[in-house]
């Protein structure tokens, strides 16, 4: 057995397009009941799609057990790594704490919150090959009608706005060339940020991949409501982001 591996990387079958590396996000807010399936769920579809891999539980802010829970599975797998923010700072400074801590080739930026099958990330692997983002974009939503329509109405807004080459440019489900999201200054500090890595990406000449992905309904944590997605600060923030990309000179992406 190689000394640097780890018990349950010994028998797995692994993908042949395998990444090279694999770094999983996983931003929580309140997500202590859901988290232990989340990182166990991680794990197996990063061995399945990576050769190598770590997994950054981001809290933003909880106010359940989310850290002592995340504490408790960082402490059994060194390839879980634990940040946390001692009040909410918002989903998007949640995911750049993440980005800002990766050590592999590859992001993937997926919600702790069970509404995603982490395991479908094998089907993104033929594509990465070809491509800097590979993003999911959700065959049915689900959710509360309010939450699914103001997503829809600021899904609309955002790849109006931009231009995106995306059928769903908020799906969080995001596969990403490291060195391109070292290049891309990402700010959105809320749920801009999505959008913002799209936006941005695209500007910089990054290829664009999309992948239908299933989504499913929440049963368990804490469920934001619909109207943050079109917030007055996120409003600010896209009015910000489309000065930013027509007034400067978009950033380059890496070798």
């Amino acid at each position: 057995m190689n000394p640097t591996s780890h018990p349950t990387d010994i028998g797995r079958r692994r993908a042949p397009d395998a990444l090279s590396g694999l770094t999983i996000v996983l931003p929580c807010l309140d997500e202590a009941e859901n988290l232990p399936d989340a990182v166990r769920y991680a794990t197996i579809a990063a061995e399945r799609c990576a050769a190598a891999h770590e997994i950054i539980v981001v809290d933003d802010g909880s106010t359940d057990e989310t850290v002592a829970v995340a504490g408790r599975l960082a402490a059994v797998d060194s390839r879980v790594r634990l940040i946390v923010h001692g009040e909410n700072r918002g989903y998007g400074v949640a995911l750049r704490s993440g980005i800002a801590a990766a050590r592999r080739p590859w992001v993937l930026l997926i919600d702790a919150d069970l509404q995603f099958d982490v395991g479908e990330l094998e089907t993104f692997l033929p594509l990465a090959a070809s491509s800097d983002i590979v993003v999911g974009w959700r065959i049915l939503p689900q959710g509360p009608i309010g939450r699914r329509v103001g997503g829809a109405l600021f899904n609309r807004v955002v790849r109006a706005a931009f231009h995106l080459p995306v059928r769903d440019a908020d799906c969080a489900f995001r596969l990403v060339r490291r060195d391109l999201l070292e290049h891309l200054d990402l700010r959105a500090a809320g749920a801009l940020i999505g959008p913002e890595l799209l936006a941005k990406g695209a500007a910089a000449g990054a290829r664009v991949a999309e992948v239908p992905v299933h989504h499913r309904i929440r049963v368990a944590g804490r469920q934001d409501g619909a109207g943050a997605r079109l917030s007055p600060r996120t409003l600010r923030e896209l009015a910000g982001l489309r000065h930013a990309l027509h007034g400067g000179v978009p950033p380059k992406v890496g070798a």
